[in-house]
């Protein structure tokens, strides 16, 4: 699973925002990470740098072979939280599709 991390002008990409994308991705898609090629996330501070309620966005996309991708969206006032909000919401995304996908066998 490759994991490609975007973000805008306002937030600073380094090393500390890429340690945690990929801690949190990898802890929380782990058991369903054999189905996925590629994972895509791409942050954005909405406020342009302002601090403010659910300013802050997370945006993340699931790549399956041979499958449409699947995404999944959270705002929340810290990069943290958004992170965390949208893969797991992309996680019950991924649990249905996936589920669907073995019963169809």
């Amino acid at each position: 699973m490759r994991l490609q991390i975007n973000t805008d002008n306002n937030i600073q990409g380094g090393d500390d925002v890429r340690r945690l994308v990929t801690e949190v991705v990898e802890s929380k898609l782990a058991a369903v990470s054999e189905a996925i090629t590629r994972i895509e996330v791409h942050l954005q501070d909405q406020a342009s740098g302002k601090s403010g309620a659910s300013d802050k966005r997370c945006m993340i996309e699931a790549r399956l072979e041979g499958r449409a991708p699947l995404s999944a969206t959270h705002a929340s006032d810290t990069i943290r939280s958004a992170v965390i909000g949208s893969v797991d919401k992309l996680r019950n995304v991924l649990d249905t599709e996936l589920g669907k996908a073995r019963r169809h066998r």
